[in-house]
């Protein structure tokens, strides 16, 4: 294999600061995935670190000064904004919630699409089905996340750990994924389990050779349109004599859906080995310290991808229904090193998911704009209150997919599983299509960029 194919330096790409940037710690750091020092003139909390808090935000430019530049809160400009938004956003506010009374001409038309809902006198507007199915089974998944999470803390305190890693609690996640997927699934988990096989071989038989990443695309793909043509397939359509396994679909039938996520983690896990096939050397590193996000990316020497590895990775239980992210690079490094992950910056996310919650129960409960907008409930309606019946909508959009995401975030931070977060701007505040949707599935851009985008650039030097 020629110099041009080694892998080790384009790995490395995605994609944050290295571990030599300046940072100063803050309460929040240790969750962040980059173990390094802020400027010195980041000495305190701000409060990003309660909202976002990713690498990126805190990237120092090469010119920038020594010192801060002074606050400019007390110029003409500054103090004009935060007029107009003190006049802007209370009349923003009140628009929807007046198109919610039951006083409102318009009520009597979509009524019917609101629920009972647990703020007195108030209705909850529980009408969109996406965001529905995740909040009528929050304490069912909440639930389960403690179980897991408590089973697991006994399984340590009961078995014997490895002195310098955690690379045995391996099996427990398997072990626990096999009796949540059965239920989840029931009998078409031994569907998922045939097609992770598969793709396994595909990776195995392949090796270094670049036909390895090509099979795998072209399986994978293959696999989403048939799931979606035979709509997850039937056994009785298969063989007539398995129809008796259709009987019992589990809790949630529908696995293909939730499949189009695991197909992402079948493409890492293929394309990792195949670059650590074309990787002349591992990597080594400092167990003193936390892992950076880009040294998480290098290559294990190839025999460290085993099919057990494998499967605990497809199906890790905190990420499997709907992520975020993670490379399976990742996931072996943070289980060969810990990322240590503070009790303090678990509280303060789980202070950011209540807050988010409690956001979205309180524009649901006073603003019904999801049932005004499906019962198109706005005759007489002004400019003003159409549009901010949209911006609402939107609004609500960004919320019903940042606290699924942030909640699995929470569950995965909580086993000791560092990720990437989603959704780090709010909707409302983006400047460039660009930096929407980097910001928007950041977690599926990394994943883009990385076996997309610099896979085509290694095929390419590679001929």
């Amino acid at each position: 294999m020629s110099e041009s194919c080694n892998l080790t330096n384009l790995q490395s790409i995605p994609l944050t600061p290295t571990a030599q940037e300046a940072y100063k710690p803050t309460v929040y750091e240790s969750a962040l995935p980059q173990n390094v020092e802020r400027p010195s003139y980041r000495n305190r909390m701000i409060l990003t670190d309660l909202t976002v808090d990713i690498p990126e935000s805190h990237r120092v430019p090469k010119d920038a000064p020594a010192t801060p530049p002074k606050a400019r809160w007390g110029t003409l400009e500054f103090r004009t904004y935060i007029a107009v938004a003190c006049v802007m956003i209370p009349v923003m506010t009140w628009i929807p919630i007046s198109l919610s009374l039951e006083s409102h001409p318009n009520y009597k038309f979509y009524e019917r699409r609101l629920s009972p809902g647990w703020i007195p006198f108030r209705k909850v507007d529980n009408s969109d089905a996406q965001y529905r199915s995740f909040r009528n089974n929050f304490w069912l998944l909440t639930t389960l996340a403690t179980a897991y999470l408590s089973i697991k803390y006994l399984w340590k305190r009961l078995g014997t750990a490895p002195p310098q890693d955690n690379t045995y609690l391996i099996r427990y996640n398997l072990f626990f994924s096999v009796f949540f997927l059965l239920g989840l699934h029931g009998t078409s988990f031994f569907k998922i389990l045939i097609i992770l096989s598969l793709n396994y071989s595909i990776a195995r038989f392949c090796g270094d050779r670049k036909i390895g990443p090509v099979l795998t695309w072209v399986f994978n793909a293959a696999v989403l349109f048939a799931n979606d043509r035979f709509n997850g397939y039937r056994y009785g359509d298969l063989l007539p004599s398995l129809e008796v396994l259709d009987g019992y679909q589990g809790a949630y039938s529908r696995w293909h859906i939730v499949y189009n996520l695991t197909m992402l983690r079948l493409v890492s896990f293929n394309i990792d080995y195949y670059w650590a096939c074309n990787t002349s050397t591992s990597k080594e590193h400092n167990r003193n310290r936390t892992m950076t996000y880009a040294e998480r990316m290098f290559p294990h020497p190839p025999q460290m991808y085993t099919f057990l590895s494998y499967l605990s990775y497809a199906l890790y239980p905190p990420l499997y229904l709907a992520g975020p992210i993670m490379t399976f690079n990742d996931y072996l490094w943070q289980h060969r090193q810990s990322m240590n992950i503070s009790g303090c910056a678990k509280v303060l996310y789980c202070i950011r998911l209540i807050a988010s919650v409690l956001t979205m129960e309180l524009i649901l409960h006073f603003m019904y704009v999801v049932a005004i907008k499906d019962t198109s409930a706005w005759d007489s309606a002004t400019p003003a209150q159409i549009s901010m019946i949209g911006f609402w909508n939107l609004i609500i959009v960004w919320l019903k997919l940042l606290i699924p995401w942030r909640f699995f975030r929470l569950w995965a931070l909580m086993d000791g599983i560092e990720v990437p977060e989603n959704m780090v701007r709010c909707m409302a505040n983006n400047y460039s299509t660009l930096g929407f949707w980097r910001s928007w599935h950041r977690s599926y851009n990394l994943w883009i960029i990385r076996y997309a985008c610099l896979l085509h650039i290694n095929i390419s030097l590679c001929y």
